[in-house]
């Protein structure tokens, strides 16, 4: 019997946090948030709405590149053999909202590539 069609995440939502941790320390590092030296007067106001607007713009381009890897993800497991339903399970959509999301990926010679597996009650004809 073939295992899980792909690992199992961590219990408690482990995985989340840990991703949000880094890529919180990632966008501090990239945005370039320093703690102030103690003998600059701080103009909290300015420099707090530059940080977090500097913050956003890193944020906005992490999500840009995990969607990038995201399809590069779903191209693979398609070219695998994967298909919609299976693509769909694995980044917590539907069928059809993966067939949305990259519509065209998968196709008859990507799908005929898989091993056959009938449908359970499914009759040969």
């Amino acid at each position: 019997m073939p295992g899980p069609p792909f690992p199992s995440r961590p219990p408690g939502g482990e995985t989340a946090a840990l991703v949000t941790q880094v890529v919180d320390e990632l966008a501090r590092r990239l945005a370039g948030e320093n703690v102030p030296a103690p003998e600059d007067p701080p103009d909290i106001a300015g420099d707090a709405r530059h940080h977090a607007l500097v913050r956003l713009r890193v944020l906005a381009g992490v999500k840009q590149a995990v969607r990038h890897l995201e399809d590069q993800a779903a191209h693979a497991a398609a070219a695998g053999g994967a298909g919609y339903p299976e693509i769909g399970r694995a980044v917590s959509m539907s069928r059809q909202g993966a067939r949305r999301r990259w519509p065209g990926l998968v196709t008859n010679s990507t799908h005929l590539s898989a091993p056959h597996r009938p449908h359970p009650g499914a009759r040969d004809s």
